[in-house]
């Protein structure tokens, strides 16, 4: 389930043809003009405080381990780091509402700053689908869109949810950055 809510996401993702590749710079001769990133990998979320059927004011902290292509044939691994604040999150939903930023930083020495503002949770058979709008305010990728999406896999709700709170999720994620 979960690899093939990952290839349909990414079945989306078109690179251009080599000979419409952007290779240069575009008005500001120090600006350079970047294409898309597509990162995919695991993703550890925790709750401050746990998630439970009562929406409330969350914290949330995810650590991601991506593989990204930076560049048609170019992959770098890159780690991800998450923060934020949902004003209403439960185990149901985190929350159309939460402000959370990404800073993603690649091996090859690059970082991207991500501001999410925006997104959804969606049930879908055994599991559930998290995704995150927002864009990329620093670094590589600097004004393109970002979308992060999250499926994880379950039967029902944790049962955490009825008792003493969920205190975190892990799941395959997914990031694209574009313009």
């Amino acid at each position: 389930m979960t690899l093939s809510a990952l290839t349909l996401a990414g079945s989306s993702w078109v690179w251009s043809p080599a000979g419409q590749a952007d290779s240069g710079r575009h008005g500001d001769p120090g600006r350079h003009r970047e294409g898309p990133v597509l990162c995919t990998g695991g993703s550890t979320s925790t709750y401050d405080p746990p998630l439970t059927l009562v929406s409330r004011e969350t914290r949330v902290s995810v650590e991601a381990h991506y593989t990204c292509n930076v560049a048609p044939g170019r992959n770098v691994p890159a780690t991800g780091s998450l923060d934020g604040v949902s004003p209403s999150a439960s185990c149901l939903t985190l929350g159309s509402s939460a402000r959370i930023t990404e800073v993603v930083r690649y091996a090859d020495g690059q970082q991207s700053l991500i501001a999410y503002d925006g997104g959804g949770t969606y049930r879908v058979t055994n599991g559930q689908v998290l995704r995150l709008t927002g864009r990329v305010v620093e670094g590589r990728g600097e004004g393109q869109q970002a979308q992060r999406t999250v499926v994880a896999a379950s039967v029902g709700l944790p049962t955490e949810c009825l008792s003493s709170g969920l205190e975190g999720s892990s799941g395959q994620a997914q990031l694209e950055i574009r313009p």
